[in-house]
């Protein structure tokens, strides 16, 4: 049974230079775990390491990704000068390895246009499938219309665009995550909750604008089991009587969202999000290095769910395969 991870996270040496001379004080806390921290090098590595990591966990493809903020904390130039060599290295990194590793293109959301245009450069010339954004692009939800060339490519390529969290922005960590000492704020803001609300709240932000309304072949997948919404639907659905959406806003997760685990191995969730979206509509993801799956995590944790034959090799690599099947080259 093949494994593939979608939430495999990788830098290069410019994009982490470009972060520090965005950030020098290191603000943000992701800036700290990946400029500073000892995770660099597993970022940097993408090549015999990485491979290594893979096969400690049992992972057969990784599909990488510039970890967040990727170039969306950048102003326009410097995000625009950076996108092609980026992906260039995406790319050349999954030639080299091409059984091992695929990719998801960084865009250059600050400057929306060409952004786009280099989506479809990274799908129909580098072979890379889809991309990765995350939640916000400078001080600015990804969700507002500024960003909508972007879908726009994405439905007619019909690659996916994996949505990730950000940091929020620092009037909402000191106003809803401060208070506390400094490790304790970094991890409510981030990968505890604060992440993860605010990249669910995008999402609903997507379809409560009309963006699947208005590209329907758009496809999104969310990471972390849905970022918190996907548990809160029945609730959420109070905006379908005042929205002008053309269908309930729970349909929108069963016809243009897929989730992963992102690292979050809990059998109960993957049951939950199966139940909730269809078994045709997880894949599995690790979210490497930021969690390390160890002495074959990954394929057990995928062999012991209480799901069907069929189900686990959908979640494993049918799913997924489906996807790259159908993008537009």
């Amino acid at each position: 049974m093949r494994i593939y991870a979608l939430e495999e996270h990788m830098a290069t040496t410019e994009v982490v230079e470009a972060w520090q001379r965005r950030d020098p004080g290191f603000s943000e806390p992701m800036m700290r775990w990946a400029v500073a921290g000892d995770i660099t090098p597993a970022l940097l590595d993408l090549d015999q390491g990485r491979l290594a990591a893979m096969d400690d966990a049992g992972i057969d493809v990784a599909v990488l990704s510039v970890s967040t903020p990727g170039l969306q904390n950048l102003s326009p130039a410097e995000a625009r000068a950076l996108q092609e060599p980026t992906n260039d290295a995406i790319a050349a990194a999954v030639g080299r390895h091409p059984e091992r590793f695929q990719g998801f293109a960084t865009l250059a959301t600050p400057a929306p246009a060409t952004a786009a245009a280099e989506l479809r450069r990274a799908v129909v010339e580098l072979g890379l499938n889809g991309a990765m954004v995350n939640a916000r692009s400078g001080d600015r939800g990804v969700d507002a219309i500024e960003f909508w060339d972007i879908y726009e490519a994405a439905a007619h390529l019909r690659a996916p665009i994996y949505l990730h969290p950000r940091a929020p922005l620092p009037v909402i960590n000191q106003t809803y995550y401060g208070g506390f000492d400094g490790s304790v704020n970094d991890l409510l803001a981030t990968g505890a909750i604060g992440w993860h609300y605010d990249a669910g709240l995008t999402l609903v932000r997507m379809i409560t604008a009309g963006l699947f309304d208005r590209f329907p072949d758009l496809q999104v997948i969310l990471g972390h089991w849905g970022e918190v919404v996907l548990f809160y639907l029945d609730r959420i659905a109070v905006l379908d009587g005042v929205t002008r959406l053309q269908r309930p806003v729970a349909e929108y997760f069963r016809s243009n969202v897929h989730i992963t685990p992102g690292g979050i191995s809990s059998h109960k969730y993957l049951r939950w999000s199966m139940e909730t979206v269809g078994a045709e509509r997880v894949m599995y993801a690790s979210d490497y290095p930021f969690n390390r799956e160890r002495d074959g995590s990954a394929r057990r944790f995928l062999e012991t769910a209480p799901i069907s034959a069929t189900e686990r090799e959908g979640l494993a690599y049918r799913n997924w395969e489906r996807i790259v099947a159908g993008i537009r080259r």
